[in-house]
């Protein structure tokens, strides 16, 4: 399903990712971990926060399984890489109108 969304089509996700230090074949499985967040959030329409979380916790956890596959690469999601992933789940939110949610909720689940 393409994203409706312009903001979020034209979106280029985790490009402060883009650095030899992180496997860009495991950092394009992080930016589709993104893009079926915008299209779950289009799809099912979340009514208020609580919905929403429901929608980032399931995204976070799918960032929780690639960290092995960060660290089999040599990698990791580290500092720099946690802040581009929360940015990145901060912009989808206000994209979709919840400006008012709070970045460590919607990635509460976290294990990086």
């Amino acid at each position: 399903m393409p994203i409706g969304n312009q903001q979020m089509a034209t979106r280029v996700f985790l490009a402060g990712m883009r650095d030899p230090y992180y496997p860009q074949p495991v950092v394009d499985k992080g930016r589709a971990i993104l893009r079926r967040l915008c299209e779950r959030v289009e799809a099912e329409r979340p009514s208020d926060l609580a919905a929403l979380y429901v929608l980032t916790h399931a995204a976070t956890e799918e960032f929780n399984a690639l960290e092995e596959e960060f660290e089999a690469a040599g990698s990791g999601i580290e500092t720099v890489a946690r802040e581009v992933i929360a940015e990145d789940f901060w912009f989808v939110a206000s994209a979709y109108g919840f400006t008012d949610a709070d970045v460590e909720e919607l990635i509460a689940p976290r294990e990086w």
